[in-house]
């Protein structure tokens, strides 16, 4: 009989002690064994704007610390089903963005060759560049949910490539995608351009801007999810910005008008069933976050997450 890791209990460990991981949970060196992981990659060197996201794991981890193993909402229990373990952070080269992309690539196909589906702790959205080109190595080409204020599908920033406004024009580029298969929720503010978020559009992406959320449940919309990605490989990539700033002013590059908290757990429950192969959350900088309320909504996302991966085992 397996016997699975479990987040330490706040009867057994007050909550404000015992180990600073994710949910207080092990730690691995590897992903080796596990079903699913938590891993951080602590970089803040893709940002345009206000950094600190090299300080979101650490943050996210330690306001997980109240987050206990059964999901009361949705009745899911991960640590019955699955084997999960923090392993830790990606070491990157703090001092070259190029450099950290391919190390953050490199690291990801060494984790996705054990079979397990990665959460990861951010750090900056450049990150997810780099795991989407290993994702599309082990599945190929990847359904994205995409949550962001912003499109992230810069052509370039300050004449780079490389940086927060760009990764999912890179991975476009880079043949990591399923085109008919990616949304992107959550997108406002103001732009350069009438047609600034037109070029996901052109791609036949479903693009999904803020004011259509507004006042609604996005349940509906998650069934439109479902129901066009089917059983493709999935990654879920959720930028904290999503949010209004209401709810999460922590992060580098805020806008008004954004997701509630609620529209958020929506979106992440209504990928339940999906063929969820990995997601991230990212942007929370922990310097603008002085109650620990944008940490603490990050720590609780990503445990919804867990809650929704695919038990692998079954079937």
């Amino acid at each position: 009989m397996t016997t699975y890791n479990q987040p330490l209990g706040g009867n057994t460990m007050p909550r404000f002690g015992g180990p600073a991981t994710m949910m207080r949970l092990p730690t691995q060196d590897t992903a080796e064994g596990l079903d699913a992981c938590f891993i951080g990659i602590p970089m803040d060197i893709g940002t345009s704007n206000r950094p600190g996201t090299r300080l979101g794991p650490r943050q996210i981890r330690d306001e997980s610390r109240m987050l206990r193993p059964y999901n009361m909402g949705t009745g899911a229990a991960p640590f019955e089903r699955m084997q999960v373990a923090d392993i830790g952070d990606v070491p990157i080269n703090t001092f070259d963005l190029k450099k950290s992309c391919a190390i953050i690539a490199d690291h990801y196909r060494g984790i996705l060759k054990h079979g397990v589906m990665p959460l990861t702790l951010g750090g900056d959205h450049t990150l997810t560049w780099p795991i989407l080109q290993a994702m599309r190595d082990t599945y190929g080409p990847v359904a994205l949910i995409h949550v962001d204020a912003h499109s992230d599908t810069n052509e370039h920033m300050f004449g780079e490539r490389e940086a927060h406004g760009c990764p999912f024009r890179r991975a476009w580029e880079d043949g990591c995608l399923i085109n008919d298969k990616v949304f992107q929720i959550g997108l406002r503010g103001s732009g350069y351009s009438a047609h600034d978020f037109d070029w996901g559009r052109d791609k036949g992406w479903t693009v999904v801007q803020a004011e259509e959320c507004w006042h609604k449940s996005l349940k509906p919309l998650m069934e439109q999810v479902r129901a066009t990605i089917g059983d493709a490989p999935c990654y879920l990539s959720y930028d904290i910005d999503s949010l209004d700033p209401a709810f999460a002013p922590g992060t580098g590059t805020v806008e008004v008008g954004g997701l509630t908290t609620i529209q958020g757990l929506e979106i992440i429950r209504g990928c339940a069933g999906l063929n969820l192969v990995g997601g991230d959350l990212v942007e929370v900088s922990p310097p603008y976050d002085p109650s620990g309320n944008t940490a603490m909504i990050a720590a609780n996302y990503l445990y919804e997450m867990l809650c929704v991966l695919p038990d692998r085992r079954k079937g």
